[in-house]
């Protein structure tokens, strides 16, 4: 933020400031200090100098008044409510501005109108936030956009442009206004983080235990947690057992039974069992607090369009200053040349390098591709991030939710003996429905869906991490795992069985009576019906794919050989996932992760691209995210690159076409043929132009499905 770079050098190099760091998402400056060379008191001076304002943080809250609420908006609104009305105006009374009453020379009076009027407002009201900072900037011999932009704008109002002027300054605000939507929103996620995180423990001491704040509970504390609660501390499990979905932390498809010396995280959510686990890590310093405070530190690191902007305005504005003053002092100082004429050519000069044309031409390519985009299910959270999709060489998927559905379903029932397939399903249909397991709510779904009814039962009990008990109709019946097949009835004339049906993305059901087994079912996550076609489509456009999961390496390498992944890499906490981004950032280039849940938000944000995908995407990763793709179609993917790739290429032909008229114009300065007119033809005449070139980019050139949509290296072809 240019804020961020305006405080870092009006302190940095104080006497007395050793570092100065900031937490943009926050609004959190970190200054350390000697107090006795430069205290809080001079800190806040060299601020509010900057037209801002600091306060201790924790300690003095900023007072939210409504100005500060909605100033920003309410000027941006100002200014643009004001230049549409005034461009109304100017169009009503023939285009002229001012009118000449009488001329002596080059002196010209002229009355001011109600255009003229409402054009000052919108420059007044476009450049409230900007033009302090562009002072301070020029005062410091440090220009910066604001700078360019303030004087700019100057000297379109000293050449009578005043719609120039006005639409220049409401531009600039309105870009302001954006990126403290933007911070407004990564806060907003951070705080979505943050709630899923317990609050308060009960910490055992003895016979008794209590409540406390999460915050206050030391490591090695005894901690219980009861059905349906969140964990609030990692730990370790000293007694009870339970299943454990940790999907918010390691992205596993089902729910983990844990028992004594299984290690557990974080806000995961226990299932039916009262659990006690002993406090490994305090609450700061939880895996899931790491996932959070990753979330929130990834927001420092600029992208890298964000850089080249700033590089290209460390050159380009002190570089048209200068033109500019050495066009006006020159000629009049060592050719003998008219002072005025020469002061005329040099705001010409500002006037043309005013980078009016790349301001709009620019934005609305990119608004062109994000809107239509958006009319596709594809959400694109700004320019950087559509043109960051066109550099893409490698995408990373998560599995589950991904990949994979994210819902087990049942593949296979086998009854077993004389009975028939309904009978085995009937009994399947009474037990499983009093279960609320995701195993048990496919079998459940898969019943009803062959009009199976219920029988009535009586002696319910759930048997901890092997399944579950009843008397149906006198007879002692149990469904759950191979183990408890084993418990209950042996099951080796069935090993072979069971063994052919666990395969790499099946989980095996049994269930009997007595220690007579019924049947077995077979259940798995199935893999996405359009995951093979997008990963082919994306290799069509050079584009390589890797699978991160936190599921174990068998199921992970299956999944990845039915969808035509090469490379995967599983049993995966977040920070590994991170990790492994980075590794593919670095020797792969441009990579973007695709994931739906809280535990893939810190390879979201440290991706190239973090993309979320599906309805059922997480607040978390939502907000962590830089692209949203609505509804549960992976085929989104390639047609997301190939129109990256041609807004890219239009955004490259906007850049040249706005740069190449100021170039000709310039030219035609030099020689001595330029006019006001032809200044005003040669900047806006080149907006209008790309303005159009980009808005093409409001019909793509393919869609998201697979009639429609033909990727041939790299190109999109309807």
């Amino acid at each position: 933020m240019e804020e961020a770079s305006l405080i870092r050098h009006e302190l940095a190099g104080r006497d007395g400031v050793s570092a100065v760091s900031f937490h943009v998402i926050d609004g959190r400056m970190t200054v350390d200090l000697d107090t006795e060379k430069f205290g809080p008191d001079d800190v806040k001076a060299a601020i509010a100098r900057l037209g801002m304002r600091a306060e201790a943080w924790g300690v003095t809250q900023l007072s939210d008044t409504w100005w500060r609420q909605h100033g920003r908006r309410t000027s941006v609104a100002i200014s643009g409510g004001a230049l549409v009305l005034g461009l109304s105006l100017q169009g009503l009374i023939g285009g002229e501005l001012v009118e000449t009453l009488l001329a002596h020379g080059h002196g010209e009076h002229r009355i001011i109108t109600p255009a003229l009027i409402l054009f000052v407002l919108a420059i007044a009201s476009g450049l409230a936030y900007a033009a302090r900072r562009a002072v301070y900037s020029l005062s410091r011999l440090r220009p910066d956009m604001n700078a360019l932009v303030l004087v700019s704008v100057v000297g379109a109002m000293f050449l009578q442009e005043w719609a120039e002027a006005a639409t220049l300054a409401f531009l600039y605000g309105l870009s302001g206004l954006i990126e403290n939507w933007s911070a407004a929103r990564a806060r907003s996620a951070i705080g979505s983080l943050m709630s899923v995180s317990p609050t308060t423990a009960e910490v055992v001491h003895g016979d008794h235990a209590h409540r406390v704040p999460v915050d206050r509970v030391t490591v090695g504390s005894v901690v219980r947690v009861r059905p349906g609660e969140r964990i609030p501390c990692d730990g370790t499990v000293t007694s009870g057992s339970s299943y454990i979905n940790q999907a918010l932390v390691t992205g596993e498809s089902l729910p983990v039974w844990k028992t004594a010396n299984d290690p557990v995280f974080a806000g995961t959510i226990n299932g039916h069992g009262v659990v006690e686990l002993r406090t490994t890590r305090a609450a700061s310093d939880t895996t899931l607090a790491r996932i959070i405070r990753a979330v929130g530190e990834s927001h420092h690191h600029r992208a890298p369009t964000e850089r080249l902007v700033d590089q290209f305005a460390r050159y380009y504005t002190p570089a048209m200053f200068v033109v500019a003053l050495a066009v006006g002092a020159v000629p009049p100082l060592f050719m003998g040349g008219d002072w005025q004429h020469w002061f005329y050519q040099a705001m010409l000069i500002l006037l043309i390098s005013c980078p009016c044309g790349l301001v709009i031409s620019t934005p609305v390519t990119i608004a062109a591709a994000l809107t239509s985009a958006a009319r596709l299910g594809v959400l694109i959270k700004g320019g950087a991030h559509l043109e960051e999709i066109g550099r893409l060489r490698t995408v990373a998927f998560d599995k589950t939710g991904v990949i994979t559905r994210g819902e087990p379903e049942v593949r296979e029932l086998r009854a077993l003996g004389s009975r028939s397939d309904r009978e085995v399903m009937a009994m399947l249909l009474t037990l499983e429905s009093h279960s609320e397991h995701p195993l048990s709510r496919a079998i459940v779904t898969y019943a009803r869906a062959q009009g199976v009814e219920p029988a009535e039962l009586t002696a319910f009990s759930a048997l901890e991490g092997r399944g579950a008990e009843a008397v149906v109709d006198g007879k002692d019946v149990w469904v759950g795992s191979a183990r408890l097949a084993a418990e209950k009835a042996g099951h080796e004339r069935f090993r072979e069985t069971i063994r052919e049906m666990q395969s790499a993305e099946h989980t095996v059901v049994v269930c009997g009576a007595g220690d007579d087994i019924w049947g077995l079912v077979a259940l798995s996550d199935p893999v996405r019906r359009e995951a093979a076609d997008a990963v082919m489509r994306l290799e069509r456009q050079g584009i390589r794919s890797v699978l991160l999961t936190g599921d174990n390496a068998v199921t992970a390498d299956g999944v990845a050989t039915q969808v035509g992944v090469a490379d995967v890499r599983a049993e995966l906490l977040p920070e590994d996932k991170a990790v492994a981004i980075r590794d593919l950032v670095s020797v792969q280039g441009s990579t973007a992760m695709v994931g739906d849940g809280i535990n893939d938000s810190q390879a979201l944000l440290t991706s190239s691209v973090g993309i979320a995908f599906g309805n059922s995407a997480t607040d978390v990763a939502t907000e962590s995210a830089d692209v949203v793709l609505i509804g549960e179609d992976l085929r989104k993917l390639p047609f997301l690159v190939g129109h990256a790739r041609r807004a890219k290429s239009v955004i490259i032909q906007n850049i040249g076409l706005a740069l190449g008229a100021k170039a000709l114009f310039l030219t035609f300065m030099l020689a001595g043929a330029a006019t006001l007119w032809m200044a005003v033809a040669a900047d806006m005449g080149a907006t209008l132009v790309v303005t159009f070139n980009g808005l093409r980019m409001l019909y793509p050139s393919s869609r998201p499905d697979p009639t429609s949509l033909e990727l041939v290296g790299g190109e999109s072809r309807a």
